[in-house]
């Protein structure tokens, strides 16, 4: 990048890198202490960049996603998975083949979680507003700063709820297997957007769960074979 002359780079990091940590909501401070391998593989990569920035001049953004669901409100853009991919997606994904009958139902993993239902909660980040962080943060970027936001909503849902929205967006009694935990996982995460918001004048709008599923749902209907063949409707 630095031959290539690029002067600003926007980092696709995530809450992961925070691990499991031991107070909610997560700020910008919290340590960074990993416990999977996509953790701590992103947090090598935030770590080779701001080494870099000591000597560089260029402009450096690096945002932590929370877990990002959602599609295109005008149904250009959706979630089209590799088939191999299919079994370690994201949960909405996975809710989606199982709605579609390409899965026989949705496996849940871990339901004896210190959580008020047993089940995992995690901060769901509609991908409209997702964009709308990176546009601001292109807006404000720097030559020879970095900053470094959370990019979520503030709110904690467990998977049982989300499960449940989905159900109502797709209209489809999802059967659902409940399995045992799997290592790596932890048990709560959500963020603390104060930073984002008053830095780059940056909230979540998008922050209903069933509509955000709802559309993407509608993305998939017209898409059953991902990008290949549109459905269109009369």
């Amino acid at each position: 990048m630095a031959a290539h002359g690029v002067k600003t780079l926007i980092y696709s990091s995530t809450c992961a890198t925070y691990g499991e940590p031991l107070k909610m909501p997560i700020t910008e401070v919290t340590p960074q202490l990993p416990i999977n391998p996509y953790g701590k593989a992103k947090k090598m990569a935030e770590d080779i960049i701001l080494d870099f920035h000591k000597n560089s001049d260029m402009a450096v953004m690096i945002l932590r996603y929370f877990n990002v669901i959602g599609s295109d409100s005008e149904g250009r853009l959706g979630e089209a998975p590799r088939p191999e991919l299919r079994e370690h997606g994201r949960i909405s994904g996975a809710c989606f083949d199982a709605a579609r009958g390409i899965m026989s139902g949705l496996k849940v993993r871990g339901t004896d979680y210190k959580t008020p239902d047993g089940t995992c909660i995690r901060d769901y980040i509609d991908v409209t507003d997702l964009v709308d962080a990176h546009v601001k943060a292109l807006e404000k970027a720097k030559p020879r700063h970095v900053g470094i936001y959370n990019v979520g909503t503030g709110r904690g849902r467990s998977v049982k709820e989300f499960v449940e929205a989905c159900k109502k967006a797709t209209g489809v009694p999802i059967k659902v297997d409940f399995l045992p935990r799997r290592p790596g996982d932890y048990a709560e995460v959500y963020s603390d957007p104060t930073k984002i918001r008053e830095e780059l004048n940056w909230t979540a709008q998008h922050t209903d769960l069933q509509k955000s599923l709802q559309i993407a749902w509608r993305w998939q209907k017209a898409h059953l074979n991902g990008y290949g063949t549109q459905v269109m409707s009369a």
